[in-house]
């Protein structure tokens, strides 16, 4: 009587061990609470250098559907426009989510613009220099109509820059495999005009001064650990 009860046993065994590996090998550490809370409004002056906000311009709405998306997967979101001294405009988005997993993962700027209509005419990664950093970015170019904007971004997931879903991919395993659910950031600046590589250059100052005005301390909040973040 007691043999056919060994192997129900030993399957018994068997799927709490299962179990007990799976609930070990899923992440429930959110780096997001440790250390002090990311304060968005707080972090990004709304004057630095020669730039200063602009707050005669209306930011874009975008559709009950895309903004119902963005609720979802982020906790805080700053939309700016700023100007300078010689009338140039830069648009700044900054999009931070506390939990980064697959379905909650930061939406890169080309899935977000097509959902808006634009047209997206090409993407490039480029590494830029700005304040004491380089930052690997994504530089895209995205049109709707006459509207033509060039757009640099990067995202930060927990404390690494990463390119495109592989990279995205990859990091989020990283984090898994240690037991670490990481928070995502996603920083935006785009211009209105068809000169990309003028474009790109005010963008680039524009993020230089942006970050040399954020506390040392700070930094790594809008770049992760890059070199010179330590």
């Amino acid at each position: 009587m007691s043999r056919p009860r060994l192997p129900l046993l030993a399957l018994g065994v068997a799927m709490v061990a299962a179990a007990a590996l799976a609930w070990a090998m899923t992440p429930h550490k959110r780096l997001a609470d440790d250390g002090t809370p990311l304060d968005l409004a707080a972090l990004i002056p709304p004057a630095f250098g020669s730039w200063r906000e602009d707050r005669t311009v209306v930011p874009i709405s975008v559709s009950p559907e895309v903004q119902a998306t963005l609720d979802r997967i982020y906790s805080q979101t700053l939309t700016r426009t700023y100007i300078d001294d010689r009338g140039r405009r830069v648009m700044l988005s900054i999009a931070y989510g506390g939990t980064q997993s697959r379905d909650l993962q930061v939406h890169r700027p080309e899935v977000c613009y097509s959902a808006q209509g634009f047209q997206i005419r090409g993407t490039a990664k480029a590494e830029i220099d700005v304040a004491e950093f380089t930052i690997p970015v994504m530089r895209v170019f995205a049109t709707q109509g006459p509207r033509q904007e060039p757009i640099t971004y990067w995202v930060r997931l927990g404390d690494q820059i990463v390119r495109g879903n592989l990279e995205q991919g990859l990091a989020r395993l990283r984090y898994g495999l240690s037991g670490a659910i990481p928070d995502g950031l996603l920083v935006r600046v785009s211009t209105i005009g068809g000169d990309q590589s003028a474009a790109y250059g005010v963008q680039d100052a524009f993020l230089d001064e942006l970050l040399k005005e954020i506390p040392a301390s700070e930094r790594w909040r809008l770049v992760g650990r890059v070199a010179g973040t330590d």
